[in-house]
């Protein structure tokens, strides 16, 4: 895979970047994604886990499966969904790892105010 700088990369390619956030940024999604870490779930089983209602569910998991993150197989008269990319999970780990840190600054930062201004 060829590196480049990113003011290199083709526009196209930062667009598709950009959708595959898009596709991340929803809350449902997110919620999702959670379920079906511990493995493949029908869509009875996700709606059960997620509270979502079954078209909003099934709005979301087209989104997901277009984009390439869930794969959907058929299984008699169920379709049952899993992720079929697990680098996923490293990228929200990653960016769960870097809010926790940016909170938890945020936190020092509060108390270090706070004891500034204890004597008011």
């Amino acid at each position: 895979m060829l590196e480049t700088k990113p003011s290199e990369a083709e526009p196209a390619v930062i667009a598709a970047v950009a959708d595959y956030f898009k596709v991340l940024s929803e809350v449902s999604r997110l919620h999702i994604l959670t379920c079906l870490k511990s493995g493949p779930m029908n869509v009875m089983e996700i709606a059960e886990a997620t509270g979502l209602g079954q078209a909003n569910l099934s709005k979301h998991l087209k989104v997901l499966t277009q984009a390439g993150i869930l794969s959907r197989q058929p299984k008699g008269t169920s379709a049952y969904y899993e992720i079929a990319d697990l680098m996923i999970f490293e990228l929200c780990d990653l960016a769960c790892d870097r809010i926790s840190e940016r909170i938890l600054q945020q936190v020092e930062s509060l108390k270090g105010i706070r004891g500034n201004t204890a004597g008011f």
